[in-house]
């Protein structure tokens, strides 16, 4: 199993599991990282049951990961994994869930655009029977109207294209049960598209709306190229559509070139004439390059989807873990909180360095 290194850790301790975890990927987010401290510790607060909140440095270039390790250091409800590079947002996701031992397990981005209050609403949905509860965007603010559009254009796409119902306008943000978990810990494909994963497997689903705010500090992770790259392998990883246009789209073609023939060699036959020139042979020769590697191109996505797959890698690599030896502790409401500046002398905190070849 993906987990046996960070389970090995908590069994060598005896920790015991909290009711609740947290599942946070970190990618440059060293402005954003006290604000969202601080909204995490009053969630946890909040929370009926024990808690724990595992960040996942996902190879960050800014001091993210020295400040976590501090915060990690004085925090025993905080844990930390280090990939030893980066290997994307929906990898990050999953190494996060593959440590997680909560009954509950939330996953949700750190740059505040999920709000950590709407954790109280998801777990009083998973309380009343349901396995995973995502969070439905009903506004989006901060974002420019071709953002929206392409968004939603996404969205339309991808029900349109796929044969699984995924929801419109929910990202990663969600609530996924211990059942739920234990499902998706089975599914070992490396081309990831999380959102659409949880809603193959089933299950009993329900999404809680929330506005979504702007981004106030920090670079958004998610570029429009990237977003694109998100959208085809979404696409392609629940769908065969795309195989299908292709064959019928060639079949097409081959149709309309067999009729052009015919009407050749009837022109030929009886001289009524043909229009002489290049223009128009170059014009159908080039179109019908481009449709046919546009076509080689859409095989060749799930060739190469098969070529990931056939190399059996492990989905990340681990460089270090902190904090997975510490017990749960919960806080009461009036607790005084720690504070998580780094310390004056640098001191890094206490960790453990594992490599997962």
């Amino acid at each position: 199993m993906r987990d046996s290194v960070i389970q090995s850790i908590r069994t060598a301790v005896n920790v015991s599991p909290p009711r609740y975890s947290l599942v946070l990927p970190i990618y440059n987010e060293e402005q954003v990282l006290p604000r969202l401290i601080e909204r995490i510790n009053s969630l946890i607060c909040r929370l009926d049951g024990e808690a724990e909140a595992i960040f996942v440095d996902d190879g960050s270039l800014d001091g993210s990961v020295e400040y976590l390790r501090n915060m990690v250091a004085v925090e025993q409800r905080f844990r930390l994994i280090e990939l030893s590079r980066n290997f994307g947002h929906q990898v990050a996701i999953t190494a996060g869930m593959d440590a997680a031992a909560g009954d509950a397990v939330i996953v949700m981005d750190a740059d505040l655009q999920d709000p950590p209050e709407v954790v109280l609403d998801l777990v009083a949905k998973w309380k009343e029977g349901f396995e995973i509860v995502y969070a439905r965007r009903v506004k989006r603010e901060g974002e420019s109207w071709f953002k929206r559009f392409t968004a939603s254009l996404f969205y339309r796409l991808l029900e349109k294209m796929t044969s699984v119902d995924i929801p419109r306008d929910v990202g990663d943000f969600r609530l996924v049960g211990r059942k739920a978990l234990e499902t998706f810990k089975q599914m070992p494909e490396h081309d990831r598209f999380v959102r659409g994963m949880f809603a193959w497997m089933g299950f009993k689903q329900t999404a809680v709306p929330f506005e979504r705010p702007a981004r106030t500090l920090g670079q958004t992770k998610y570029p429009f190229w990237k977003m694109m790259h998100l959208a085809v392998h979404g696409i392609v990883s629940f769908s065969e559509k795309p195989l299908r246009i292709a064959l019928w789209g060639g079949l097409a073609i081959s149709v309309l070139a067999v009729v052009f023939g015919a009407y050749a060699i009837f022109a030929w036959i009886f001289e009524t004439g043909i229009i002489a020139g290049w223009t128009s042979t170059v014009v159908i020769v080039s179109l019908l390059c481009g449709i046919n590697l546009f076509m080689t191109g859409v095989v060749g996505l799930y060739v190469g989807g098969i070529h990931a797959e056939v190399k059996r890698r492990p989905l990340y690599v681990i460089d270090r873990v902190a904090g997975f030896d510490k017990a749960v502790h919960s806080a009461t409401p009036g607790e005084s909180r720690r504070s998580f500046r780094k310390p004056r002398n640098g001191a890094s905190a206490d960790g453990r360095t594992l490599r997962q070849l």
